[in-house]
C-alpha cells in the first residue's frame, strides 16, 4: 500500500501574468471580496442573506464560478484560489455582473478550509479540473486522498454533495476507487458510476482544453451520508 503524505501541497505555484485589469482589481476590489484566512468564518455577516454554502476549491480563473453565483442568487458561494491572477479576473467578473454572493479566499484551500470554515457548514463542495498531476512520480500530490476524505466529511452537512470533474481518466478512477472505499460517503449515481455532467456547472477553460486534446469528462458526485 502506498504510504499517503497528507501536508504535501496539491498544487505549484505560478507567479503568472497579471493583466492591468486584474491588478486594479486587486488592488482596488480585495477588501470588497476577499476574506481574511486569519478569521473564522462568521456567513451571517459575510453574506447579505442566509442560504446554502458552495465552495469551490481552485477556481482557476473564476468564470464558471461566476455563472453559477449568478444563475443561483439563493445561494451563497466561496472560491478559493492560490494564483492572484484569477483571483483577479473573477473579482472583475463579480463587479461587472454584481454578483454579490460570491465571496473569496486566496491561499491554499485545504489549510483554509480546515482552520477557518466551521464543521458540517458546506452544503456543496466542488473540486473542478484540480492538477491531475499525470507522471506517475507526482500522483502522491493527487489533492484526493483519504486525508482529503477526512476533511470534507468534517465540513460537509449531513446529505451535503462533494462534485469532482476532471478529463484525466486514470485520475478519475483513482478518484471514484478513494471515494467508494470510504463508508462515510456515498455515490449518488451508483456504486462505481460517474455522472453527465449538469447543466448547473459551466464548462471550464481547463475542461474545453481537455476536450480539444481528445480528453474525456467525468464528474463524480457523492454525498455525505
Amino acid at each position: 500500500m502506498a504510504v499517503e503524505h497528507p501536508h504535501i501541497k496539491s498544487f505549484a505555484r505560478r507567479a503568472g501574468r497579471v493583466t492591468p485589469g486584474q491588478q486594479a482589481a486587486l488592488k482596488t476590489l480585495w477588501d470588497q471580496y476577499v476574506l481574511d484566512p486569519n478569521k473564522s468564518l462568521s456567513t451571517e455577516t459575510v453574506f447579505e442573506q442566509d442560504a446554502p454554502l458552495t465552495v469551490e476549491i481552485g477556481f482557476g480563473d473564476g468564470e464558471s464560478l461566476a455563472q453559477m453565483a449568478q444563475a443561483s442568487p439563493d445561494r451563497n458561494f466561496i472560491g478559493i484560489e492560490v494564483h492572484k491572477p484569477g483571483v483577479g479576473h473573477l473579482m472583475l467578473k463579480l463587479k461587472e455582473h454584481n454578483i454579490r454572493n460570491v465571496r473569496i479566499y486566496c491561499g491554499d484551500a485545504i489549510e483554509i478550509i480546515e482552520a477557518v470554515i466551521p464543521d458540517q457548514s458546506i452544503d456543496t463542495i466542488n473540486l473542478f479540473f484540480a492538477d491531475p498531476w499525470p507522471k506517475k512520480r507526482h500522483h502522491k500530490r493527487r489533492i484526493v486522498r483519504n486525508s482529503f476524505i477526512d476533511l470534507i466529511v468534517k465540513k460537509l452537512k449531513e446529505d451535503g454533495k462533494f462534485h469532482a470533474a476532471t478529463d484525466w481518466e486514470d485520475y478519475a478512477e483513482q478518484m471514484m476507487e478513494v471515494l467508494t472505499a470510504d463508508e462515510r460517503v456515498e455515490n449518488c449515481a451508483g456504486n462505481g458510476t460517474f455522472i453527465k455532467r449538469p447543466e448547473s456547472r459551466p464548462e471550464t477553460k481547463f475542461e474545453r482544453r481537455g476536450i480539444r486534446l481528445g480528453h474525456s469528462i467525468r464528474d463524480l458526485l457523492f454525498r455525505r451520508v
